[in-house]
């Protein structure tokens, strides 16, 4: 558990450690609840399940996306349905986490509890139900499709980020509050330096073409291949493996051998890397918000199976994106034309965080927990 003390009312953040996606708005959750004067402790939702349990739950989830269309099958015929299985899951994940969760709370008070991944979603929501009725429980999905695991009776207020993932919501709840919220991008991205400042540090040539190439906190994406073709075409690549180690000694090797590839593995640098390129080549997910909020053009690889189809989908409907093929010589082809058709234009107004701090403002207010 991280912990951030500060005075007034708290608030539990239930986050979870698949990926980084879901740290990463707990945190900008945090960030603005402290400045409103509250304190927040972020737990872990596999953890609520204990060692044993937290442990297998990433290693099932590891071992489906390992088998092609495996979690394809499941999210859309399972989750997404809210099938017998999706079902199975959730009463087994509950009946570990919900009573860490009451011991948690019942230890420590919290007036809110806001809920980033699936299974803390359901944690809370029958911990309200059974034994906090006075609990303030929130969801928080930025998935454009939140799937039956999301959505529990008993939840105050969910918060999505568009009204596709609204009217899914209220598929399985009906009756459900629901508020369509800016995805809250972090500080540094706002306060990321500019392209010529970017590739100063980085001492990359002004006139030649940068992208960016990334693939999640566990590098999801042929890295080495798609480095090795960019560069091959005349494309300054920075590449970050994130915690893929054998993704980044690869990178690291191909740089090595040729010019135009910087490697990185997980990294701080990711705004200033991305201020340095023309378009970022990513996965769906947090990353796609942080290029928008750069004004940077966004290539979209189709590697997340199930929930990143979907949103991947929504990506592309939001404009500024292409998708290409999952293969480095076709990657290559297609972001060369995406840099040949950007060219010249102006940059692109950089995002603000005002939309969603007013967004806060309002859920609190809704909740009836606005600090006077």
């Amino acid at each position: 558990m991280t912990a951030h003390p500060a005075p007034g009312p708290r608030a539990l953040l239930l986050s979870g450690s698949l990926g980084m996606g879901h740290d990463v708005m707990a945190e900008a959750f945090a960030v603005s609840l402290h400045a409103r004067g509250w304190t927040t402790d972020t737990m872990n939702s596999l953890i609520l399940m204990g060692g044993a349990a937290g442990g297998w739950g990433e290693r099932v989830f590891r071992g489906l996306l390992s088998v092609p269309g495996l979690y394809d099958a499941f999210h859309f015929e399972q989750l997404r349905s809210g099938g017998r299985l999706a079902g199975l899951a959730e009463r087994s994940s509950s009946r570990y986490a919900v009573p860490t969760l009451t011991a948690e709370l019942a230890a420590r008070p919290a007036d809110l509890v806001v809920s980033v991944f699936a299974t803390g979603a359901a944690a809370a929501a029958r911990v309200k139900a059974e034994t906090l009725p006075t609990l303030r429980a929130v969801t928080f999905c930025t998935d454009v499709n939140p799937h039956r695991l999301w959505v529990h009776p008993g939840t105050d207020l969910y918060l999505v980020t568009s009204p596709t993932a609204m009217a899914f919501v209220r598929r399985f709840h009906p009756e459900a509050a629901v508020e369509v919220v800016p995805t809250p991008v972090r500080a540094q991205f706002y306060d990321a330096p500019t392209r010529e400042q970017a590739r100063k540090q980085l001492d990359l040539p002004d006139d030649e073409p940068c992208v960016l190439v990334m693939a999640g906190a566990w590098g999801g994406a042929p890295l080495v291949e798609i480095a090795t073709a960019l560069s091959s075409v005349g494309v300054h690549t920075l590449a970050v493996a994130g915690r893929n180690a054998a993704a980044e000694r690869g990178l690291r090797e191909a740089a090595a051998r040729r010019g135009r590839i910087v490697a990185f593995g997980f990294t701080d640098e990711v705004p200033t890397l991305m201020a340095a390129a023309d378009a970022v080549i990513t996965t769906s997910g947090d990353t796609c918000s942080e290029a928008r909020v750069l004004g940077r053009h966004v290539v979209l690889l189709d590697t997340v199976p199930g929930h990143g189809r979907e949103n991947l989908q929504h990506e592309l409907e939001r404009g500024d994106a292409d998708v290409v093929p999952l293969d480095a010589d076709a990657i290559a082809r297609g972001v060369l034309a995406v840099l040949d058709r950007i060219a010249g234009q102006p940059e692109r107004e950089r995002g603000t965080a005002g939309d969603w701090e007013r967004a806060v403002d309002a859920a609190l207010a809704r909740l009836g927990l606005a600090v006077r």
